[in-house]
């Protein structure tokens, strides 16, 4: 044999097989080379910036005054122990980035706490009454 090349002589040698070890199965071989996550969170990262937020809308003074006509018909009303179903609109501001998500809730108002300006449903929901944007109920109908 004429050998040119630097590994000639072993290149044509047959496959070495253990003694002692067993050959291991293709689908492990393989799993040695699959990709790997060389950027941990990465994934979460560019998930969370792709999230959409909606933006808090500022309410014109029209829309100010109604809403405030409606806490006062709330509050007369669980003055002598009616307690009214409604459905209230409240912005949630997110935690992580700019803006948060608008929520809409029904039930029936248990109190309102005014000393930390919440509304409180029978279900134990706790409503920010600086979040509210709108409350709708045959209760507080204002035509």
């Amino acid at each position: 044999m004429n050998y040119t090349g630097k590994y000639d002589d072993i290149i044509n040698m047959p496959h070495h097989l253990s003694k002692n070890h067993p050959q291991m199965p293709m689908e492990e071989r393989a799993a040695q080379f699959a990709p790997f996550a060389a950027l941990v969170g990465y994934e979460d990262a560019v998930e969370e910036t792709a999230r959409l937020t909606d933006k808090r809308i500022e309410l014109d003074e029209e829309a100010k005054n109604i809403l405030d006509m409606k806490f006062q018909m709330l509050n007369e009303q669980l003055k002598v122990q009616i307690h009214p179903q409604v459905t209230i609109m409240y912005f949630v501001p997110d935690l992580k980035k700019d803006g948060g998500k608008y929520i809409k809730i029904s039930g029936t108002i248990k109190r309102i706490d005014e000393f930390k300006q919440l509304i409180v449903l029978d279900d134990k929901a706790e409503i920010p009454i600086s979040e509210v944007i709108s409350i709708m109920g045959d209760s507080v109908s204002i035509n």
